[in-house]
């Protein structure tokens, strides 16, 4: 199972959730999103462990099977895509969001997320929690 992650789970993984620790051990494969990534400095950035949190997330990103999605044609297709859908059917959601959404949708994967708004996404593979 390929998942792709997003910020909210991260931050539940690192703050010890049994449960997503357990989905992320049996994944075969676990994607971080640049925007992900970006919603993550952001936060180390205004916290006060800033260090200690780019240290542990580099030794995350850098465990076998996990990788970084940077963004390309496909994803931004995409992401036009989505955004359009959810135009037409007045269900927006944050702009970082429908980013992740193409990314996880564009690779196949299965994203995780706290967010109940991304089961508004069509098409969407999501396990929230």
């Amino acid at each position: 199972m390929i998942l792709s992650l997003d910020t909210n789970i991260y931050s539940a993984f690192k703050n010890g959730n049994e449960k997503i620790r357990d989905i992320l051990e049996n994944a075969d494969e676990i994607l971080v999103s640049v925007t992900v990534l970006g919603e993550l400095y952001s936060g180390f950035q205004i916290g006060s462990l800033t260090e200690k949190n780019l240290t542990e997330l580099d030794a995350f990103l850098s465990k076998p099977g996990v990788s970084i999605i940077n963004i390309n044609k496909g994803i931004s297709f995409r992401y036009g895509f989505i955004t359009k859908k959810l135009r037409k059917h007045g269900t927006p959601i944050p702009t970082n969001d429908i980013w992740i959404a193409a990314t996880a949708m564009e690779t196949g994967s299965i994203l995780l997320s706290k967010d109940k708004h991304f089961k508004v996404v069509p098409g969407l593979m999501v396990l929230d929690f």
